[in-house]
Parts: C-alpha cells; sequence; structure tokens
C-alpha cells in the first residue's frame, strides 16, 4: 500500500511540475483579458437586444390602442345599423385587445423598473482593455 502511495505522490508531483512548466503568466493574462473583453461584448449585446424589445413593446403597445380604437368603432358602426351581433363579436374583440394593452402595459412597467440599474451598472465598468500584442 506504501508503494502505491509514493508512486500516486511521485505521479502528481511530475504533473504538477509539467503543469508550471507550460504555465506562462504572460500568456495567462493576455487570454484573461481576451475572455473579459468577450464577456463585455456579450453583454452589450445583451443591452442592445433588451432596448430593442423596449422598442417593440411601445410599438405593439401603440399598434393594440389603434386596434382598440378601430373595433370600437366597428361596435359602434355595429349598433347603428342594428346588428347586435356584430356588435357583441366586435366588443370582444376589444376586450381582448384590451387584455393585450394591459399585459403590454406590465411588461413595460418591468422593463423600465430593471432598465436603469442595467444602464447604470454598465455605464461603471472599465473600458475594454487593449488588445494584448504577441
Amino acid at each position: 500500500m506504501a508503494l502505491l502511495e509514493r508512486v500516486s505522490t511521485l505521479v502528481r508531483a511530475n504533473l504538477n511540475d509539467l503543469i508550471d512548466k507550460a504555465e506562462e503568466p504572460e500568456k495567462m493574462i493576455k487570454q484573461v483579458i481576451l475572455d473579459m473583453n468577450n464577456q463585455l461584448l456579450q453583454v452589450k449585446t445583451q443591452v442592445a437586444i433588451a432596448i430593442a424589445d423596449q422598442h417593440l413593446l411601445e410599438k405593439k403597445k401603440i399598434e393594440n390602442d389603434d386596434k382598440i380604437k378601430e373595433w370600437m368603432r366597428k361596435a359602434e358602426l355595429a349598433v347603428d345599423k342594428k346588428q347586435d351581433d356584430l356588435a357583441r363579436a366586435a366588443l370582444l374583440r376589444v376586450e381582448s385587445y384590451r387584455d393585450m394593452s394591459a399585459n403590454l402595459k406590465i411588461r413595460k412597467r418591468r422593463w423600465r423598473i430593471s432598465s436603469p440599474r442595467c444602464a447604470i451598472s454598465i455605464r461603471n465598468w472599465p473600458k475594454p482593455m487593449p488588445r494584448p500584442i504577441c
């Protein structure tokens, strides 16, 4: 048993020695800098996507509000023409668009709460480090 322990210790020591010889601090630091710059780029990309999503939410909300007005007008026309079944159908559409509008409003509010925190923290980040010269 002692022999196996000694061989195991010898193998581990040799492996650690090989790893120490293979590691070059300069190359490791360059790789860390490259990895950090890549992560920064990924975060900026995600923030840009989030901002685009926010603009899309605003656009959908405007379109949805226009649909509500349009279907209310259709419901009023149906009532004027004494077509109660069409008026009910139009009012059902209005309700569905109002539900969607409420959902969009909630999503927009959540985005407004979280986005300033992200923007502030990103502004405080350091600029990307210069690419190392090899």
